[in-house]
């Protein structure tokens, strides 16, 4: 990279983090700030948010959790998991300094109205102090058994309707919403009690991640490709989310959700209404979420049969991991000895529309794989007539890189120089650190600053929820009734092998199996 490259990459990646638009004055109340994904994530993402003045000058964050804590306890935590364990780089002392002072912890059971009416007397004295003018954003980081309690205590208080006709309130909630369709749809009748639909904002941290969303500028802002994406070039699409960690230590909440709630009700039919979704007339959170529900509600539903031979489900067992050996999920903490619970999920779906029809999906998620990546993988049609005889074209892939590299990288036949036709496939690759520099923004930062400031466009809506849970729903009960052997694929494998059987009697393969 040329001196004046470097430079350009550097302002770019600064220019990237700075907000030409900060929000607006707001309190900010975490649930369930005692827990693991405040400090990890959240906090992190506030704090990188303040120092590129992404939020505005005056804001106050308000933990909430039933653990006994203090203002500066809380403070103190915060701040050793964010040098430990986030992804934000280093800290500086003074910004965070500056930061911890907006800090502060209320303790409270999620329970008990008392608190909710200690809160309203909380959140009104802050925004005396500071100015906050009865913006007020909650977050739920609960467990999912407390979004309803909390989200009915909110309105009893009356906290969920703005104090003034300048002033706004939000909520964020966290996956999973719903367990199945049925807890799915009577969440969100508890939330829109309290709540309007256009105050809720139900996260999916996939949809903050810039390689996702780059994929409506690849599309729709390219005129090169949008006219090849459709049924008359692509031959099929692979979208694949592996992780090499195993159950961690969420098994508690593994055990009653397994990887068809944890990643392919949410996370992966995301990404398949992103890469399916038409254009939509204009780019605000209503036409986009229009367009992503038509894809849902375009898949083809799935009786018992298609189950049986297009849903593929396993559980990792003993096996090695870049050299280490690593136990059975069974024999994880707080596992049961005989858990049927999924770690691995594979599926061919089909699209119903004029644009997708003949094209299949294939998707995967599971923990315990080869390597860690996540990535849509576009593959072309074959040239319909090859004049070069006896060589071997390759069809063309595009694949956007999600995670661990985030870029886009697109694939196609070249001639080797010398006199001799020689073919051999290259590829283009483009990634986000060597075009725009490391300065990248987290998901979470990225979704808590579209909630603040009002764009709902990367969030799920109820009606999406739904229609995902409508198309999951007929697979958790069919497995439910239906015995399985497992554990049925070694961990640091692609999975059991009738995941390698769904594209096999297609004449295709996983990029990575």
């Amino acid at each position: 990279m040329s001196p004046e490259t470097a430079d350009l990459t550097q302002t770019l990646a600064a220019d990237n983090l700075q907000c030409a638009i900060p929000t607006d004055p707001a309190a900010i109340v975490i649930f369930g700030a005692s827990g693991d994904l405040v400090k990890r994530k959240l906090i992190p993402a506030l704090y990188d948010l303040a120092t590129h003045a992404c939020l505005a000058p005056r804001y106050a964050i308000l933990g909430f959790a039933r653990s006994p804590m203090t203002d500066d306890s809380f403070r103190s935590a915060t701040g050793d998991a964010i040098r430990r364990i986030s992804e934000v780089g280093p800290v500086d002392p003074a910004r965070w300094s500056d930061f911890a002072r907006c800090l502060a912890y209320f303790q409270g059971e999620y329970h008990d109205p008392q608190a909710y009416q200690k809160l309203v007397a909380r959140l009104a004295e802050l925004d005396r102090e500071r100015g906050l003018g009865g913006n007020r954003l909650f977050y739920l980081s609960t467990p999912p058994e407390l979004y309803g309690p909390v989200i009915e205590q909110l309105g009893r208080a009356g906290l969920s309707r703005p104090a003034n006709d300048k002033s706004w309130v939000r909520i964020i909630i966290e996956k999973p919403f719903g367990r199945d369709l049925a807890s799915a749809k009577n969440l969100n009748s508890v939330v829109l009690r309290s709540f309007d639909e256009s105050q809720v904002y139900r996260i999916d941290h996939y949809l903050g991640k810039d390689t996702v969303q780059n994929l409506l500028v690849f599309r729709f802002g390219n005129s090169i490709f949008e006219p090849l994406w459709n049924r008359n070039y692509i031959n099929h699409v692979q979208i694949t989310a592996a992780e090499t960690l195993g159950v961690e230590r969420r098994a508690s909440y593994y055990e009653t959700a397994g990887a068809i709630r944890d990643m392919i009700q949410n996370h992966v039919l995301q990404l398949v209404s992103m890469v399916a979704m038409e254009a939509p007339a204009i780019f605000d959170a209503t036409a986009v979420r229009n367009e992503k529900l038509k894809v849902l509600q375009s898949i083809r539903p799935y009786g018992p049969e298609a189950i049986s031979k297009l849903v593929v489900r396993g559980q990792y067992g003993a096996g090695t991991i870049a050299g280490a050996a690593v136990p059975a999920y069974r024999q994880e903490p707080s596992v049961k000895p005989d858990s049927r619970t999924e770690t691995f999920v594979a599926a061919k779906l089909a699209i119903d529309n004029w644009r997708w029809a003949g094209v299949p999906f294939y998707i995967r998620s599971g923990k315990r794989l080869n390597r860690r990546v996540s990535e849509i993988a576009i593959r072309f049609h074959r040239a319909p007539h090859v004049m070069f005889r006896g060589r071997n074209i390759s069809p063309n892939w595009m694949v956007v890189n999600i995670q661990p590299d985030e870029g886009i990288s697109l694939s196609f036949e070249a001639k080797l120089p010398g006199p001799e036709m020689k073919i051999r496939t290259v590829t283009m690759d483009f990634t986000y650190k060597e075009a725009f520099g490391p300065g990248s923004r987290s998901a979470y930062a990225t979704l808590l600053n579209d909630c603040m400031r009002g764009d709902a466009t990367l969030f799920d809506r109820a009606d999406s929820v739904e229609a995902a849970w409508t198309l999951v729903d007929p697979i958790l009960q069919a497995w439910q009734n239906s015995p399985v052997s497992f554990p049925n694929y070694p961990a640091g494998s692609w999975g059991p092998q009738e995941a390698m059987d769904l594209l096999v009697r297609d004449g295709q393969a996983w990029r990575f199996s």
